[in-house]
């Protein structure tokens, strides 16, 4: 180390005060590690190794009729058509740092091993400063903003705020586990733009290596130009891509136009010498003449040619070169007539249109195109690939598509409801084409997310993990509390806090709030005489259903509400801000009807109490003459302010409860098929059934540009017997909701 002894002292002096050292110091500390040290503000080399359980909380697979799916892909149960085994799609939800380490960590590894492993990634991760992931809700002719959940706004917005630094820190760790988690052959792709890309190669430079970059691609974005004050037109992004190990790649070209090639010389090679044809419409017709010949006029220069010698070789493009006297002196033949290779610079591949088909009005969402160019370059039909940042789900479409296999991955609830909506479009595409494709389940970390909060780890026998959370019981509830804004209180058995004139029960956070919680909750309250209760709760028994309960409950003196806990009272910033919504649970009527072996299920009334805006202060900060649309209570309204500054009576836009559904779908026989989760690490996990069970999704219906939702879904069982119904409701802020009925069938 080149430093002073003045230097040592003023160093040794920082460090026992705790004082960060100037930048002048550390690169003098570090000159000698390496030629180039890349350092930020709270960069960490350190990399979680949790191996979380996943839950799988639902399964889509299109039913195939008579089509059935290629043996060699998977197998299909000739009695319902559906994928019966082999490797099944992955949807997840949730923060991909712990999805990402329990994929690399846990059992699933060695799912993602037998389907060959991991062979490409592309990721499109947050890099805007102060991105906004909020979405219109269209509500006839108005729409509505709804604002990014909580999660999102802390995860990405508030990273950003506080620089570049936490920016680099959070994709650092995740770049990494990507990185492990890829075969040895395998590649990442990841999308950035100005704002971040110098920043990002450097670190992937470092966890890749120099030797494993490949290209940085620029794409051309945006089509039109527009003026900037300072500066030229911003109308590029950059993709950085980088190989694990071993290289592979598929060449990809972009074909020539029609009109190019028809306007080309046509030749052809005889005998050693070259003709130019006369008919261009079909080869061999009409008298070739022999260059050199009176009534043909030798050309000059390069001359792109055609040649068609032998039909079973095909027709090859090529490159002539004449000299002054029309003599051929070079000749060079491309491998086919695809057209040229793709450069680094793509500016074939066009933003996506207001009017196109693909169009899912995701804020973010890019071309399918550009992900057809990356998935086939860098993967083979029969591959894995994946998308940690997956947004509209353009990934995992493209994939189903190609015949590939994939796991996507988002933190958002809208996000992971606009990709399962799209996927179960690409399913019913591919079965009008009678092509194959493969069925996908929805995941979730779950209870096991909460309990690593708690440092409990899921491989513990549950005697165990129950002593963990009975001995952080405090800190769990007075962290629940806290976020309620609600204090806590002492003396009661199911009683833990109290938020104005309601008493408050903070629900378990391994197991879901049951009905004899719940009458124990009611109980205490009459014996304390207590009319008002908040039941809060991360999960609710399938026979609790809140909206039932709650008038059962209130019809004997006691008004109970039943909340749900946000993932968000598990962020110190979120509590902290005091941002943390908990919202009620919404409610579902369906009418079953029995015909035989028949069941039609009516979707009857759907009512949510959703709140997001204030309207008192959404009327006060209104200017004169404007208007804005809200969303309070359960219903979203229109408040508009004269030019006197008098706010008209909110007009209601949500006219009917069906205005609120944006899809639902069933299960005609929930409860056949359990939930075994792996838990444990690689090479030494055990299945445990959770005691839930795994919605099959059989049947939806879901709002599309182009068509209308469907009210009534009907199903003929093979068997007669009893069955349990489930059906499944999001609404259009995408917050699931769930409803259980039974039915006798003869």
């Amino acid at each position: 180390m080149n430093l002073s002894e003045k230097e040592k002292q003023e160093i040794i002096e920082l460090i026992k005060q705790g004082k960060p050292l100037p930048k002048e110091y550390i690169y003098k500390l570090t000159e000698n590690e390496e030629d180039v040290h890349l350092f930020w503000n709270g960069k960490t080399t350190d990399v979680t190794n949790v191996a979380l359980p996943f839950h799988s909380i639902e399964q889509i697979d299109e039913p195939r009729g008579d089509v059935q799916a290629p043996m060699s892909l998977f197998s299909v149960d000739p009695s319902s058509k559906r994928q019966s085994g082999g490797w099944s799609n992955k949807l997840v939800w949730g923060d991909n740092k712990l999805v990402l380490s329990s994929l690399l960590n846990g059992p699933m590894r060695e799912e993602i091993e037998k389907a060959g492993g991991l062979k490409l990634i592309y990721i499109d991760p947050p890099f805007a400063v102060g991105a906004d992931f909020g979405y219109d809700i269209s509500v006839g002719d108005d729409s509505v903003t709804k604002r990014q959940s909580v999660i999102e706004e802390i995860a990405y917005r508030d990273t950003w705020g506080k620089g570049l630094s936490s920016y680099l820190t959070m994709m650092y760790e995740r770049l990494k586990l990507m990185r492990d988690l890829l075969s040895d052959d395998g590649s990442i792709y990841v999308h950035c733009d100005w704002r971040v890309n110098s920043a990002l190669r450097l670190v992937l430079d470092e966890i890749f290596g120099v030797d494993n970059f490949i290209n940085e691609i620029a794409w051309n974005k945006i089509k039109s130009v527009k003026a900037q004050t300072l500066g030229f037109g911003n109308v590029r992004d950059t993709i950085f891509f980088y190989k694990k190990g071993k290289p592979f790649f598929n060449q990809i070209r972009i074909p020539h136009k029609q009109e190019y090639l028809d306007t080309m010389y046509r030749y052809k090679e005889k005998d050693g010498r070259i003709y130019r044809l006369h008919d261009f419409t079909q080869e061999g017709q009409g008298t070739p003449k022999r260059f050199g010949d009176d009534t043909l006029t030798p050309p000059v220069g390069k001359h792109w040619i055609w040649s068609q010698d032998k039909i079973d070789e095909g027709i090859k493009l090529g490159l002539i070169v004449f000299s002054k006297n029309g003599i051929p002196q070079v000749k060079r033949y491309l491998d086919n007539v695809q057209g040229e290779a793709v450069s680094d610079i793509w500016v074939d591949i066009s933003p996506i249109g207001s009017v196109a088909t693909e169009r899912v009005d995701y804020p973010t969402q890019k071309p399918e195109a550009l992900l057809e160019r990356i998935i086939k370059a860098s993967s083979n039909e029969g591959d894995l690939v994946a998308d940690f940042f997956c947004g509209s789900g353009t990934t995992p479409a493209v994939a189903e598509k190609l015949g590939r296999k994939w796991i996507a991955c988002d933190l958002g609830r809208f996000a992971i409801h606009t990709t399962r909506k799209r996927l179960i479009g690409v399913q019913r595409e591919l079965k009008k084409q009678d092509k194959p494709y493969r069925s996908f389940e929805i995941l979730n970390l779950g209870k096991y997310e909460r309990q690593h909060f708690f440092n409990i780890p899921p491989d513990l026998p549950e005697e165990e993990q129950d002593k963990l959370v009975e001995r952080n019981r405090q800190d769990f509830v007075s962290l629940i509390l806290e976020a309620y804004s609600a204090q806590p209180v002492e003396g009661f058995r199911a009683l833990h806090g109290r938020k104005g004139n309601r008493m408050v029960h903070v629900g378990p956070l391994r197991v879901p709030v049951t009905k004899s919680l719940a009458q124990e909750i009611f109980y205490e309250c009459v014996e304390n005489d207590i009319t008002n209760v908040d039941v809060l709760g991360f999960e609710f028994e399938m026979g609790l259903v809140p909206e039932t309960a709650q008038e059962f409950y209130q019809d004997k003196g006691v008004q109970m509400n039943f909340k749900y806990i946000p993932t968000e009272v598990f962020d110190e910033r979120a509590v902290k801000k005091g941002q943390v919504k908990f919202y009620d649970a919404a409610y579902i009527e369906a009418k079953p009807k029995v015909e035989g072996k028949k069941v039609t299920i009516t979707l009857a009334n759907f009512a949510t109490s959703y709140t997001q805006d204030d309207l008192a202060m959404v009327e006060e900060g209104l200017r004169k003459g404007k208007s804005q649309v809200i969303i309070e209570n359960g219903t979203i309204k229109r408040v508009s302010k004269d030019e006197n500054g008098i706010c008209s009576p909110p007009e209601i836009l949500t006219k009917s409860w069906k205005d609120w559904i944006d899809y639902w779908a069933v299960d005609f026989d929930y409860g056949s098929k359990r939930e075994i989760i792996r838990i444990g690490k690689n090479g030494d996990a055990k299945e445990v059934w959770t005691g839930n069970y795994i919605f099959e999704n059989e049947w939806q219906s879901f709002r599309t540009k182009n068509g209308e939702l469907e009210f009534l879904s009907e199903h003929t069982y093979k068997e007669p017997g009893k069955y349990r119904i489930m059906v499944k409701v999001v609404d259009i802020l995408h917050v699931d909701t769930s409803l259980v009925l039974e039915v006798e069938v003869k």
